[in-house]
């Protein structure tokens, strides 16, 4: 896989706790942020596919057990 370095701004204090987290983790900074945006994108995509599929069901529709029975035209409900 091709990489491309980056430039992060963080504040002093959370790159503190990213560092203890790493070593904690043993591993380094780089890969966890990698992780962490890795699994970021996956959900992301992962929502975006789950959406589109819903999206396909709801266009489609589904049987509610009318068919053998037609809905009442409007003029029968509202007769005058």
């Amino acid at each position: 896989m091709e990489t491309q370095n980056i430039t992060l701004s963080l504040p002093k204090r959370t790159l503190r706790k990213i560092k203890i987290l790493a070593v904690q983790r043993q591993t380094s900074v780089s890969k966890l942020l990698i992780q962490a945006l890795e699994k970021l994108v996956a959900e992301e995509s992962g929502y975006n596919e789950a959406r589109k599929r819903q999206k396909l069901l709801m266009q489609k529709g589904f049987p509610l057990g009318f068919e053998e029975f037609p809905a009442p035209s409007r003029e029968d409900l509202h007769e005058r």
